[in-house]
Parts: C-alpha cells; sequence; structure tokens
C-alpha cells in the first residue's frame, strides 16, 4: 500500500528525545608582537586520541565523528565488505551538521569510549550525512518510519551485510542505546535466520511504500486541486497563522498552492491564511531580528520559541512566498522582509566563491540558541540605559526572560527578541513619526549585531548544495526582477555561475555537493529541478538566453537518466546512480523542502511555452497523471504536484490533445488498490496464522457491502481457492457504512475509504517442510454516484514457507522491557 512521508507532518524535533518503544507487528526484529623579531609559529592540529576513516571525508557532518572512539567508516563498498568479513552486521546512523538531537547522541554515546567498545565490537558502524546522500536518507528513514510509526535524526537503522534493515530507531540515550547493542548482537549471534527474515520483510514493506501507485489516465482536474487545498486549510490555525499546532514549520509548500489558487481565483478569502501566517512569522522569534533570516521552526504555537537552527533552504523558499505576498497585496512590509533575508544571505550564508552555504548550527549541546539570546541588562551596557529601555518596550525584553530552553523547557532570564506588532502600528501608538522609528531601531539592532558577532559562533556548514543553492538562487532572481534590484540578480548570477562551472564532472553531468575545494556525487533529481527552476528566473528577470539553455539541458538530461518512460513521473536517482534497495521516486519525502517532481512538471511547463516545445506539455500530463492517487490521498506530501496541476490545467485549457475525457478516465482507473500482508512468513506444521487483505478505494467511489434485499449488486468478498493441506477459517469482513445510495435512491451496506479483511490459514499437521502456494480471489464492483463499473475478480497469488523449526516471531517488548521514554 503506497504511504508517503512529510516533515510537516510529523514533528521531528520532539520526537526525537523519545526512544522508539513500539514497533508494527513484527516489522523489525527486534528492528602580532613588537621589538624583536618572532620565531615563526607553526600551527598544529591537536592531538587527537582517536581518529577513524571519517577523517578523508568532506562533509562537515562526518568530520565531526572523525575522531570519535567508534570506529566508523563512510557509506561505501569497505563497510560492507569489512561486514561480510567479520560476519557482523551494520549500525547505520544518519543524521547532518546542524541536527541538535544529533549532536546530542555524539555527544552521550559516540563520543564515549563505553559505548565505542561495544559498537566496535559487535558492528561496522556507518555515517551517513543525509544532506549529502538523501537517496540513502530516504529509504532507511523510510524503513524506521514504517517500523517505528515516527521518524527524525539521528536516525539509527541496523542492516545485514546487503542494506537490508532488520531494526530502527531514531535517538537513543545511553543506556538505552548500550542495551540495545547486546541484545540485537546477541540475536544476531543466536537468531540470525529470524534476523534474515525480518529483514526480508522490512526491505519488502519499505519497497511497496516507496513506490507510488501508477495510474496513466488518472483524471486531472481543478476539483482535485481544490480539494487539496481544502483539506489543508482545515488545519488553518487562526489565532497564531500557521497550520497545526506546535512545532510549526514554516508552510512553504501550503503557502505556495495557496498563492497559485489565489492567482487563479482571486478568492480573497485566500489572503486571510497568507497573510496571517506571514506576518505571524515575521513578528515572532522564529524572524532573527537583530540578524536577519529565519530560523529552521518554531517550537511553540505562537512562533515565539525557535529551534534556532538557519537552513538556507527554508530561507530561499521565505523570500519568494514574501516576494509573491508583496506581489498581490503591495504591503510594503513584504519587500522589507525579503531585504532582511537577503542582508542575511549575503553577510553570513555567501562564500568567497559566490555560492552559498548550506546552514547554521543551533549551538551547542546545552547551549542552544546562546548566541542570539540577550538578558536585559546587556541592553544597557549596549545601547545605553535610555535606548534599552525603548528596544525592551518594542521587541518585548523583561527582566525575568521571555527565553524557554528547549530540552529542560526551563525559563533561562534570557530574551528573544520579538515583536507583537508592526513597527508602524507601534509609531501610530505612540504618536511618533514611523521613519524616524524605524531608523532609531535599526541603529539598536546593528550595534547589538556588532556586539553579537563577537560571541562564539554556531557552527557553519559550508557545503554546498546544487539543489538548495537552486532553491535560493530561484528566489533571488525572481526577487530582483520584482522589485528591479540588481544586487538580487547578481548574487543569483554568482551563484548559477559557480554551479555550472565548478560543479560538473568532465563529462558534463552535475554534481551534487562541493566543499573546501572538490565536488563529487551525482547530482539526484532536486538538484536539477530546483537548479533548473532557478535558472528559468534568471533567464526571465536577465532575457540572457544561456540560462535558458543550461535549463533546457538539465531537462534533457533528466528525460534521458530520470524519468519512468513506463509509467511516467520522475525517480529520485538516476540508472547511473548506486542501486540501493529501490528505485524511488519520494514523493513526500519530507524535511522542508518542495517535492522534486512537482517543481519539474512546474519547469517542463515553463520551458514548454518559453520555447515553444509542446512534447514538454506531454511529458507533464504523463507525469501528473500517474500521480493523480497519490496527490488524492496525501495533499500535505504533494502540494507541489497540486501547484503544477493548477498551472497545467490553465495552459492547457481548450486544447483537447491534452485533455482526457471523462469516460477514458474512469475506464482505466484503478479503483480499488489491493494489497495481502500475512502475519507470519514461515510457520510449523498445524500452525495458523493470518492473511489481511487491504483495499483502498478510490475517493468519490465504493463498493458494496452484503445487501441481501438486492441481489443485483456484487457484494465484495474475499474468498479461498482449495488448496490441498490449507485449511481456511471464516473470513472476517470489515463494518460496512451506511450511505444512501444516489444511484438506487436508498440506504445501503457500503464500502468506503480503506477496509481489511482477514482470512485465518491453517497449515495441515502432516505437511512437510518446503513453501506451500495458495491463492485468494477478491471480488469488487465499484460505483460512483453515477454508475457502476462491471465487477472483477482479482486474483491473489500467496506463499507460506512451512519450517519445522520456526520459532515465533520476536516482538518489540522483548527488546525494550525495561526501556524509559525521555521526559518530553
Amino acid at each position: 500500500m503506497s504511504s508517503s512521508f512529510s516533515d510537516s507532518r510529523l514533528d521531528f524535533a520532539k520526537r526525537l528525545q523519545r526512544v522508539c518503544t513500539s514497533f508494527l507487528l513484527g516489522l523489525v526484529l527486534l528492528l602580532s608582537g613588537c621589538g624583536k623579531e618572532s620565531p615563526e609559529v607553526v600551527v598544529e592540529e591537536p592531538a587527537h586520541a582517536f581518529t577513524n576513516k571519517l577523517v578523508d571525508e568532506k562533509s562537515p557532518y562526518l568530520l565531526q565523528h572523525a575522531h570519535n572512539p567508534v570506529d566508523w567508516y563512510p557509506w561505501g563498498e569497505e563497510a560492507f565488505e569489512q561486514a561480510r568479513l567479520e560476519n557482523k552486521p551494520i549500525f547505520l546512523s544518519v543524521g547532518y551538521s546542524t541536527c541538535y538531537w544529533c549532536h546530542v547522541m555524539e555527544k552521550e554515546s559516540f563520543e564515549d569510549e563505553e559505548v565505542a567498545a561495544v559498537l566496535n565490537e559487535h558492528f561496522i558502524a556507518v555515517k551517513v550525512d543525509r544532506e549529502e546522500r538523501p537517496d540513502i536518507d530516504g529509504q532507511y528513514m523510510l524503513a524506521t518510519q514504517l517500523a517505528t510509526g515516527r521518524g527524525g535524526w539521528p536516525n539509527s537503522v541496523w542492516l545485514t551485510a546487503d542494506g537490508k534493515p532488520w531494526m530502527a530507531g531514531t535517538y537513543f540515550s545511553k543506556p538505552d542505546f548500550i542495551k540495545l547493542l547486546l541484545k540485537l548482537s546477541d540475536l544476531w549471534e543466536t537468531r540470525r535466520a529470524d534476523v534474515d527474515k525480518e529483514a526480508e520483510r522490512l526491505s519488502a514493506a519499505v519497497s511497496k511504500s516507496a513506490t507510488s501507485p501508477n495510474r496513466i489516465g488518472g483524471t486531472l482536474d481543478v476539483a482535485m486541486v481544490e480539494d487539496g487545498l481544502a483539506t489543508l486549510l482545515k488545519d488553518y490555525e487562526p489565532r497564531y497563522g500557521g497550520f497545526g499546532m506546535a512545532p510549526k514549520f514554516p508552510p512553504h509548500d501550503t503557502l505556495a498552492l495557496i498563492l497559485e489558487r489565489y492567482r487563479e481565483t482571486g478568492d480573497d478569502s485566500l489572503l486571510l491564511p497568507l497573510t496571517k501566517t506571514l506576518n505571524a512569522m515575521w513578528l515572532g522569534g522564529m524572524h532573527d531580528h537583530v540578524g536577519g533570516g529565519f530560523h529552521r521552526y518554531s517550537t511553540d504555537r505562537e512562533w515565539l520559541l525557535p529551534h534556532f537552527e538557519k537552513m538556507l533552504y527554508d530561507n530561499a523558499q521565505l523570500m519568494r512566498s514574501y516576494s509573491d505576498a508583496y506581489l498581490i497585496t503591495k504591503d510594503p512590509i513584504y519587500r522589507k522582509i525579503v531585504e532582511d533575508i537577503y542582508l542575511w544571505v549575503s553577510r553570513e550564508m555567501t562564500g568567497a566563491h559566490g555560492a552559498f552555504y548550506s546552514a547554521i548550527d543551533a549551538g551547542e549541546v546545552g547551549r542552544e540558541g546562546e548566541t542570539q539570546v540577550w538578558h536585559r541588562e546587556e541592553l544597557d551596557d549596549i545601547l545605553g540605559a535610555e535606548r534599552a529601555v525603548l528596544f525592551s518596550e518594542i521587541y518585548q525584553i523583561v527582566e525575568r526572560g521571555n527565553f524557554v530552553e528547549e530540552r529542560s523547557g526551563e525559563r533561562t532570564g534570557e530574551n528573544i527578541p520579538h515583536l507583537t506588532k508592526p513597527i508602524d502600528q507601534i509609531a501610530q501608538d505612540r504618536g511618533v513619526d514611523p521613519i524616524e522609528l524605524a531608523a532609531e531601531l535599526a541603529q539598536m539592532r546593528a550595534a547589538l549585531l556588532a556586539n553579537r558577532m563577537n560571541r562564539p559562533q554556531p557552527h557553519v556548514d559550508d557545503k554546498v548544495l546544487t539543489s538548495w543553492n537552486g532553491l535560493m538562487i530561484g528566489a533571488l532572481a525572481y526577487a530582483g526582477g520584482l522589485f528591479d534590484e540588481p544586487k538580487y540578480t547578481d548574487a543569483s548570477i554568482r551563484a548559477a555561475d559557480f554551479i555550472l562551472t565548478k560543479m560538473r564532472s568532465d563529462d558534463g553531468v552535475l554534481l551534487r555537493t562541493y566543499r573546501d575545494g572538490i565536488a563529487k556525487l551525482p547530482g539526484y533529481l532536486d538538484d536539477y529541478a530546483y537548479l533548473a527552476q532557478g535558472l528559468v528566473e534568471l533567464y526571465k528577470t536577465t532575457g540572457e538566453s544561456r540560462w535558458l539553455e543550461e535549463a533546457e539541458r538539465l531537462a534533457e538530461s533528466l528525460l534521458l537518466s530520470f524519468e519512468d518512460t513506463q509509467n511516467g513521473g520522475f525517480y529520485f536517482t538516476s540508472a547511473e546512480h548506486e542501486q540501493l534497495l529501490l528505485r524511488s521516486k519520494q514523493l513526500g519525502a519530507g524535511g522542508n523542502l518542495p517535492d522534486a517532481n512537482g517543481i519539474l512538471a512546474q519547469v517542463f511547463l515553463e520551458l514548454a511555452e518559453i520555447l515553444e516545445r509542446p512534447e514538454y506539455v506531454a511529458v507533464v500530463k504523463r507525469s501528473l497523471e500517474s500521480l493523480t492517487d497519490v496527490m488524492q490521498r496525501n495533499p500535505s506530501a504533494t502540494q507541489q504536484l497540486l501547484v503544477a496541476t493548477q498551472r497545467y490545467l490553465k495552459q492547457t485549457a481548450g486544447a483537447e490533445s491534452t485533455s482526457v475525457s471523462e469516460a477514458d478516465a474512469v475506464a482505466s482507473a484503478d479503483v480499488a488498490m489491493i494489497e495481502a500482508y500475512q502475519s507470519r512468513l514461515s510457520v510449523k506444521p498445524g500452525e495458523t496464522f493470518e492473511v489481511a487483505v487491504t483495499l483502498q478505494i478510490e475517493e468519490g467511489w465504493h463498493l458494496y457491502a452484503q445487501n441481501p434485499e438486492i441481489d443485483f449488486l456484487i457484494p465484495t468478498t474475499v474468498e479461498a481457492i482449495s488448496t490441498p493441506n490449507v485449511s481456511f477459517g471464516d473470513v472476517r469482513a470489515p463494518q460496512a457504512e451506511e450511505k444512501f445510495d444516489a444511484l438506487l435512491q436508498q440506504t445501503m451496506n457500503t464500502y468506503i475509504g480503506e477496509i481489511t479483511f482477514y482470512v485465518p490459514v491453517t497449515i495441515s499437521a502432516e505437511e512437510e517442510a518446503g513453501t506451500v502456494e495458495f491463492t485468494l480471489e477478491v471480488m469488487t464492483q465499484a460505483c460512483d454516484n453515477r454508475s457502476c463499473l462491471a465487477p472483477q475478480t482479482t486474483a491473489l497469488e500467496l506463499s507460506i514457507e512451512i519450517d519445522p523449526a520456526a520459532e515465533e516471531a520476536l516482538r518489540w517488548p522483548e527488546l525494550f522491557e525495561a526501556t524509559v521514554e525521555s521526559s518530553q
């Protein structure tokens, strides 16, 4: 069954604090001087007690772990070969350099010699930077989410030597981590067959969940876009803005979809959630009022208490959102916000080469955000007493402090500057000139920033990522054109030139990452998509054909190496990338980044129009039609696809060659997706297990349950085909829903949405070891409010391994009977 996950829907920061103590039904096993000349000073690297194989890497995250006592390997064949030679499982740890809870686990466990001794003795330890290798991160995060029902970083996964996951979790405290490591080592040694079976089971589940349904001919209509937006707006939080409660991430894609629908419809009701959210983020502490730019997310619903990381990709998307908001409302505050982001990016996030760094850390473990917070008395020393009073009144600085430390929940006496009203309104309330007040406050903020820059600064992840640079290139080019601001456009051009000249291989392949003079790793779908979008924006702003030519070149490379030519859409990896467990399209992969398939569809539509290449429209049509199912089921993960659908419908309105008739769409629709899951992979002779047959019914359609009084309707049933030495118990049907049937004009027993039938299966006590195959048949007839499709019989071919020595599958409680969750 298809499943998508989104960072905006998972409370990662808080969930990282929890020890994972529940798994889905056995999916995971266990899962300068003066005077005379001074002698030359030679600066030497400090001596390290430990050095591991990460020391030669370029990733800041991997280098942070290069002197751990853990014998870390980078991802690669060397690690897997060593696991095979030593017959050890692999412990995979995935994170990124500005991940706070990754730092916590490093400090507690990976820098600890006791933990390292256990890891080194029993496992081959592998570190991965998720920002360098999003393909690895994507599939193993999915394994963790399937196994635990939650996800986050650090992601901790145990693998077999062929890369199959059999155990997973996220952050573990030191005591629980040691217990788990020892238990898993024992299981590896004493119950290897069960470990292998669980690895097969979880790998299969990852493959199923990462593979989206492909439905060529799915109906593309405005109703799907409207329904998706309506679903998202249900989570709008009218008091403070945003969508959902704490923590609150900047809702980039939702804002983009609202903006797209407003442009199309002029519906003023859409302006409130848009402007309320944008204004609240700007006023709150999530915006860095002293240094500029925005932090990664707010830990509370009021947007006051930030998680202090700053990500390039968040600020790029916010620059675009505030630019669009200005275009619609002409509110000058949005222009000021764009300038605020630019000043921060140009000061702290731009390398001498002209490209953009990736992120800024939240701070050291236990001192998160200390660079950005202020004691009330500090302001007197920096600003002078009189000005400090004014600043404190406006930016809510109080003696007792307003900052609450995220991990402990304790008030520290420090303050996060934030506003409760815009400066113009504050000036009006005070009866002062708003221009003079704004200028005075700007001088105060500059003085505070100068003081702040003399404090110890948080770590900067200075690697250059093509994809994230693509987002900022596009945002700056768009703002440069909109506001006729050459410095924005110039910054965009410098970064684009760097990517196109320094981040390609000798044979012209776009590369993913650059640091310390070295570019490496073939680019992924998001690298191509985001960069292509940025280059199109540069062309539209500058009129220079070279940017359009480069964008077209990227598009052609995508068609050659990434497109799913059979079903439509684009894989996240090319055919030349390392082959992992599966080749996924990574829809809704999370991280608060826009879906690459959605961005790419928008790029092809623009290229089709600018270059007059209608074949690009056909590419978009095929891609969007193949993904209608996932758009309808999970709009929160596919909002950029919905934006692309809106643009496609507008661009092709009245073009018969790109429309799909309703009859054709219905005839080709896979109205009820059917999947079967077994509770066991192997049983002893005489044992019983269950098969769960799940049907996911297309929205707007229904199946019928038993309606004995109407004999011409075909009820949904699951029946077993007679098989030697296999008996089947009574099928447990799902609870039907009474629904007024507009077609029959009476109330009927129906099935809607997702339903599951359970079939008990017993193997004869006389059956010998081997594999037994059996068949279940599913009868369905799908109807909507106008008509019914022909009845359909679907045969499910299943098998079970008969193993007289099989042990009952382990469950999570066996591993964590004494595990205690953290206080949050």
